[in-house]
């Protein structure tokens, strides 16, 4: 009999933590937070700190949206090639003298464009996300070498609206940070406080549940496929304000990265199941990771190999704590 109550204590415990939004990334950002704090020197200076929320901020901009389009079942591998593409759409008009205003608004709209050809073929022609999506990453990163030649772009204005996108406000922190933050806030409402995200949830959980509700669950991934491309286009776009500069491999291997964070924060890969929340800390996580290995003295190329090693970990625990939870 005390067995079984705690069995059913255990149970509940783990529920309870299963329902708690990107607790594994929580509790691995503690982790290492505490790690690092021990093996880098500088960790926790105000410099450091901010650089990895500057990090971490670009890449939650872009995870924002790829997790919105997780939870409804899909991928998209050509979020960096977006990135990259709209950063140079954004650099190249400001160069030739169009107002940075409206080159601004321009590359979005050309990301926006990508998604919805991205969401359309998908859709309409039954074709698996995951193909659609790296043939779409090939052909932009294609056509921005091809444009490029090979060469980056550099602006060498200065101005507010860059300022505005990504200029430093307080120890070293950036408007990124903000940007990433209001973007957390605006998607965590629309996905849990909206009918919106009641159909995002829904459409991943079971198409064709979903489509007997009526929910138009070719219109929400669609609807979807835009909202990554373009917040993958912003994001571009203020790396840009911070570098003035950019160049036509800007942005490869994001794709992974944000898959990463995402899935670390928590977000089914089967779709159905995941939050800002979670995506939050899993982009903190990485971004920690990056800095904190170098300030350690480990070399830089160990970085993808450690995010490997989170993610199998963040997949195996999630994947035990649901069986338990059972």
């Amino acid at each position: 009999m005390e067995s079984r109550r705690h069995s059913l204590l255990f149970a509940q415990l783990l529920g309870s933590i299963q329902r708690c939004p990107g607790f594994e990334a929580l509790a691995g950002l503690v982790v290492l937070f505490a790690v690092f704090s021990f093996t880098a020197t500088r960790f926790l200076t105000l410099e450091s700190l901010a650089g990895i929320v500057t990090v971490a901020s670009e890449l939650g901009i872009v995870a924002c949206g790829v997790t919105l389009l997780m939870i409804s079942g899909e991928f998209d591998l050509s979020v960096g090639s977006v990135f990259g593409f709209s950063a140079m759409v954004f650099a190249s008009l400001s160069n030739v003298g169009v107002p940075l205003v409206i080159g601004f608004v321009l590359a979005l709209l050309v990301a926006f464009f990508i998604g919805w050809t991205n969401g359309l073929i998908t859709v309409k022609f039954h074709i698996p996300s995951f193909i659609t999506t790296l043939g779409t990453m090939m052909l932009w990163r294609g056509v921005l070498l091809a444009w490029t030649g090979g060469f980056g772009v550099r602006f060498w204005g200065k101005s507010l609206f860059l300022d505005v996108l990504n200029g430093q406000f307080f120890g070293g922190f950036r408007a990124s940070a903000l940007w990433f933050v209001v973007l957390v806030a605006i998607c965590n409402f629309a996905l849990t406080r909206t009918p919106y995200g009641n159909s995002v949830y829904a459409t991943g959980g079971s198409r064709e549940a979903a489509r007997l509700l009526g929910i138009p669950v070719d219109r929400v991934k669609v609807v979807n496929f835009i909202i990554v491309a373009v917040l993958s286009g912003l994001a571009g776009c203020v790396q840009f304000a911070r570098f003035a500069s950019v160049d036509p491999l800007r942005g490869q291997g994001m794709e992974l990265e944000a898959i990463a964070a995402t899935v670390v924060g928590g977000t089914l890969m089967s779709g159905g199941h995941g939050s800002l929340v979670g995506t939050l800390f899993g982009v903190l996580l990485i971004g920690m990771v990056r800095s904190g290995l170098v300030m350690s003295g480990a070399p830089a190329y160990w970085y993808q190999a450690f995010v490997g090693v989170i993610l199998i970990i963040a997949v195996i625990i999630n994947t035990k704590l649901r069986e338990w939870a059972k």
